[in-house]
C-alpha cells in the first residue's frame, strides 16, 4: 500500500512540474538526455558523450538519475527548454512540440508491460498512453520491434532502425585488460582472462532468501556457493570473474568488496570516477556470464563465449515470464545450474555449435550493424528538425 501511495504522489509531482514548466520556452538547439540506466550500457549516457564530443553546436544536458523528485528548478528549466528529449525508460516530454526519442535500455528477453505475469492492467494502460506520445523509438531489428510492441502496445510507425548508441562503444575498451586486472583484482597476469558476470533484476522475484544470499556475498545465489572454491578454480585457470550487479540491486547495497584474488565487484563508483560506462570496457572481457539480462544480445557483436546461469529460470518463468523460448534454444551458450556445473564448464567455454548459434542470433537482433549508430541517431535529429521548417 505504501509503495502504491508513493507512486501516486510521484506522478502528481511530475504532473505539477509539467504544468509549471510549460511557461519555459523551447530552444531549437537544446537537447536533454534523461538517463535512468546508470552506467550499465546506457544508450542515454553514451549518446550524451557523443553529442558533447562531436556536436558542440547543440547544447546537450545530461539529467541523472531519472526519474527523481530531487531535481533543482535549474534542471527542470533545461528539460522544458529542450527541443529533443531522449529517454532510456518511459517516454517523457513537457511540451507537445518537443520531440521524444526513446532509446530504452535493452532487447527484452523477460516479459514486461502487457505481456508480463506480474503487472497490473491499469498500469499497463497508463504506460501505453505515455508510449503513444513518444515520437521515435530507436530500433535495431524487426525482432526488437515485435517484442516491444507486444509489451507496450504502440504502432509500427513509431520505430526507426537507427540502432542503439551503446553498440558503438563495443569496438574497443577504454581501459586495457592489464589496467583492469590491476585496478579491480590487484593482479599482474599476462595469461589472465576476464569474465564478466551480469545477473538480471533478481530483486523482482520478491524472494528474501535470494536477497539475503547477495547480502552475504553469494552473488551466484546458488545453494552450493563456495567463494574460496570458486576462486581457486578461477586462479588455477588464470581466469578472473568480474561481478556487476543489476543497477537497482546496486542501490540496495553499499559498494561490494571481495577478499579474493580472482573475484571482484564492479561498482558504479569505479565507472563514475572514470566517467565511463560498462560498455566502454566490455571489449576487454573474454567471456560473459548472465541469466536473463539483455546484455547477451549486445555481446553477440564481439563473438565471444557466453555462459547462462539457470538456477532461477523456473521462478522467472512463473513470476514474470519470458517473451520467447524455449530458453535453451534462444540463449547461445552453455547453461549451468550451480557452482559445481560452472566450475566444470570453465575448461570449455565455447564450441563450434555455440559460435554458430551466436552468429545466427546476431543477425536477428541487429539488422542495423552500422559503422556509427550515434551518427544515425543524430541524422534522426536533423530529420525531425526539418519537420519544423
Amino acid at each position: 500500500m505504501a509503495k502504491k501511495m508513493k507512486s501516486i504522489l510521484f506522478r502528481l509531482y511530475l504532473t505539477m512540474m509539467k504544468l509549471i514548466c510549460k511557461l519555459v520556452p523551447i530552444q531549437n538547439d537544446h537537447v536533454v538526455v534523461l538517463n535512468g540506466a546508470g552506467r550499465s550500457g546506457s544508450n542515454g549516457y553514451l549518446f550524451y558523450k557523443y553529442l558533447r564530443d562531436n556536436h558542440p553546436e547543440l547544447k546537450a544536458t545530461l539529467v541523472e538519475p531519472w526519474p527523481s523528485s530531487h531535481l533543482p528548478w535549474s534542471v527542470w528549466k533545461k528539460i522544458a527548454s529542450a527541443r529533443y528529449v531522449f529517454t532510456t525508460h518511459q517516454p517523457f516530454k513537457i511540451h507537445r512540440s518537443q520531440y521524444n526519442i526513446q532509446f530504452w535500455h535493452g532487447v527484452p528477453l523477460k516479459r514486461m508491460g502487457f505481456m508480463a505475469n506480474n503487472t497490473e492492467t491499469a498500469d499497463n494502460l497508463r504506460n501505453q498512453k505515455l508510449w503513444q506520445k513518444t515520437d521515435v523509438i530507436a530500433s535495431s531489428s524487426d525482432f526488437y520491434e515485435t517484442l516491444m510492441t507486444s509489451c507496450i502496445g504502440v504502432g509500427a510507425g513509431k520505430y526507426r532502425k537507427i540502432g542503439f548508441p551503446r553498440m558503438d562503444y563495443l569496438d574497443f575498451s577504454v581501459l586495457s585488460q592489464r589496467q583492469l586486472l590491476r585496478d579491480l583484482f590487484h593482479q599482474e597476469d599476462s595469461q589472465g582472462k576476464i569474465g564478466l558476470y551480469v545477473p538480471t533484476f533478481r530483486y523482482e522475484l520478491e524472494d528474501e532468501k535470494i536477497m539475503d544470499m547477495i547480502k552475504a556475498g553469494n552473488f551466484l545465489t546458488c545453494a552450493d556457493f563456495d567463494a574460496e572454491k570458486l576462486n581457486a578454480a578461477l586462479k588455477e585457470r588464470h581466469q578472473y570473474l568480474l561481478v556487476k550487479l543489476h543497477p537497482f540491486e546496486m542501490r540496495l547495497f553499499a559498494d561490494l568488496k571481495s577478499n579474493y584474488s580472482n573475484i571482484a565487484f564492479l561498482n558504479n563508483s569505479y565507472l563514475e570516477k572514470r566517467k565511463i560506462d560498462l560498455y566502454q570496457i566490455l571489449a576487454a572481457m573474454d567471456f560473459l556470464m548472465t541469466d536473463f539480462s539483455s546484455i547477451y544480445f549486445d555481446y553477440l557483436k564481439l563473438d565471444r563465449p557466453i555462459l547462462f546461469m539457470t538456477n532461477h529460470l523456473k521462478q522467472y518463468e512463473q513470476v514474470r515470464g519470458l517473451l520467447f523460448g524455449p530458453y535453451k534454444e534462444v540463449t547461445p551458450g552453455f547453461k549451468v545450474n550451480s557452482q559445481h556445473e560452472l566450475i566444470a564448464r570453465l575448461d570449455q567455454l565455447d564450441s563450434p555449435e555455440m559460435q554458430a548459434q551466436r552468429h545466427y542470433w546476431y543477425q536477428i537482433v541487429d539488422q542495423v550493424q552500422a559503422e556509427s549508430n550515434c551518427d544515425l541517431v543524430f541524422d534522426e535529429i536533423i530529420r525531425l528538425a526539418e519537420e519544423l521548417n
